[in-house]
């Protein structure tokens, strides 16, 4: 059973600003790949890190909605980790959206 998930990858972009594009797209179709049905992709900026851990000061943030099976993201956190332009990575499971029952309007006298 597929469920909705949320994974937030923040790239190494550092020298490769102008690319940052393509590395997101090729996430995509990464994800797509694996079987995950993408469902929205944030592409927000570039931010500073509140500490420095390593070479990196900063990193470029991208968030990716997607449907997927449970065991989909062991495979997909390990194919990640080894990809050398995802710095850090997290999932979390989203609760699944619901349609909104239609509302009721006031009938006219």
């Amino acid at each position: 059973m597929n469920h909705r998930y949320e994974a937030l990858l923040v790239l190494n972009a550092q020298g490769k600003e102008d690319t940052v594009r393509e590395t997101i797209d090729r996430l995509e179709s990464e994800f797509q790949k694996e079987g995950a049905q993408v469902e929205q992709v944030q592409k927000m900026d570039k931010r500073q890190f509140s500490y420095v851990a390593g070479p990196l000061d900063s990193g470029f943030y991208v968030n990716f909605v997607f449907h997927a099976d449970p065991q989909l993201i062991t495979k997909l956190r390990s194919k990640f980790k080894l990809d050398p332009e995802v710095y850090r990575q997290n999932y979390q499971r989203l609760p699944e959206k619901k349609e909104k029952a239609p509302k009721k309007l006031a009938k006219a006298k």
